[in-house]
């Protein structure tokens, strides 16, 4: 996926959503200045006890008001996390975010879930032990949202609850949330090989694009991979 953005060495990438840093880090190791943004403080607590040579800038933000006034080459924002509020113009507000943070001709990632894979293949019930914990997750898709409730279980204590959802866009409305930034998509990857997205069979809906510069029409860059 670094190969994808053609970027220089030394080149100055934000990750958004870092959570616990894992992306960050690595993309230091390619020799990427890196700034990290996450709302959590205990996940960006646990990336800077990784960062041990404090590689990377780590901010806590939100993702639609990002605490970062300066442009960067890239932006990149992996495994799925987009699509975290209940109202659409909340979620295009991450991406207006995106196109204020990179500089005109600067790349993007956002690696999302596929919502058609999604609902065909949906595990609705799992569970799984880690160590003295047992975890239940139970799945559903509702009102445009997929959602994951999770009971963990340990003896001895009361039983822990959590409950995580993600709105589920589609390729094409991905598009129409764009169309008042300057971001462009390029090409929509349907997996971490880089085979094209098909809407029906890819785990994947992985878009990579630019900002524009002032001169470039809407429309203008091609995109490779399959329309929904």
């Amino acid at each position: 996926m670094i190969d994808w953005l053609h970027l220089p060495h030394g080149a100055e990438v934000l990750d958004l959503c870092c959570g616990m840093g894992r992306h960050s880090l690595a993309l230091s190791d390619c020799g990427y200045r890196v700034t990290g943004v996450d709302l959590s403080d205990v996940l960006l607590a646990e990336a800077k006890k990784l960062d041990q040579k404090s590689r990377v800038t780590w901010v806590k933000g939100d993702m639609r008001n990002v605490p970062l006034d300066r442009p960067f080459d890239a932006v990149v924002n992996l495994f799925t996390s987009f699509g975290y509020f209940d109202d659409d113009a909340e979620n295009a507000r991450v991406l207006s975010e995106i196109d204020r943070l990179l500089r005109p001709g600067g790349k993007f990632i956002i690696d999302y879930l596929n919502p058609q894979h999604v609902e065909k293949h949906l595990a609705q019930r799992t569970e799984r032990r880690e160590g003295r914990l047992r975890i239940e997750e139970v799945r559903d898709i509702a009102d445009g949202f997929v959602r994951k409730r999770i009971a963990i279980h340990e003896e001895g204590r009361p039983a822990r609850h959590y409950t995580e959802q993600v709105k589920m866009y589609r390729l094409e409305q991905f598009e129409r949330m764009m169309q008042p930034t300057r971001l462009r998509i390029d090409r929509v990857y349907g997996n971490y090989d880089g085979q094209p997205f098909e809407p029906d069979a890819s785990l994947r809906m992985i878009m990579v694009g630019h900002k524009t510069g002032d001169s470039e029409k809407n429309g203008d860059a091609e995109r490779e991979g399959g329309e929904p």
